[in-house]
């Protein structure tokens, strides 16, 4: 091995350490992201369940007050709608985190100042991060005034 690569192969492979630790810091936010996509779906897979029931038992001749149910099951519609949307958001911001990891990874093994895309691309991703958790909360409050039992 010549000295000129024995000179070269510590700093590429200390370059590409680099670019591996500059790329992976935005991975500790999908992991975040995964945690409310899983809370998210969990709270939908609820909405749902409580939604087929209200169906269920608006679809017995019997029901007492059809009125108040056939309320209830438009407040579940418009939960299952806000969470969705909300699902939605939080997965495009998973979309674009993963695609400024890769941006960054690229940028540093390649030398190439790529901000102009890491920077538009990373406010993209918080400001739908920023829309899903509004959407988020919108949908806890229209449960939270729906439970009769009122606790605020």
């Amino acid at each position: 091995m010549s000295a000129a690569a024995a000179v070269t192969q510590p700093s590429s492979v200390a370059g590409l350490a680099r670019a591996i630790q500059l790329s992976v810091a935005p991975v500790f936010l999908l992991t975040g992201i995964a945690g409310l996509l899983n809370l998210f779906t969990g709270r939908l897979t609820r909405i749902v369940d409580r939604a087929r029931n209200l169906q269920n038992a608006l679809d017995r001749p019997e029901v007492v007050d059809r009125a108040r149910m056939e309320a209830a099951l438009q407040v579940q519609r418009r939960r299952t709608f806000l969470i969705n949307r909300a699902i939605l958001c939080t997965g495009i911001t998973a979309l674009l985190v993963a695609g400024v990891v890769a941006v960054l990874f690229i940028s540093a093994v390649a030398a190439l100042d790529l901000a102009v895309i890491v920077v538009p691309v990373f406010v993209l991703a918080m400001l739908s991060l920023i829309s899903g958790l509004v959407l988020f909360l919108l949908e806890v409050q229209m449960a939270i005034r729906q439970n009769p039992h009122r606790y605020y």
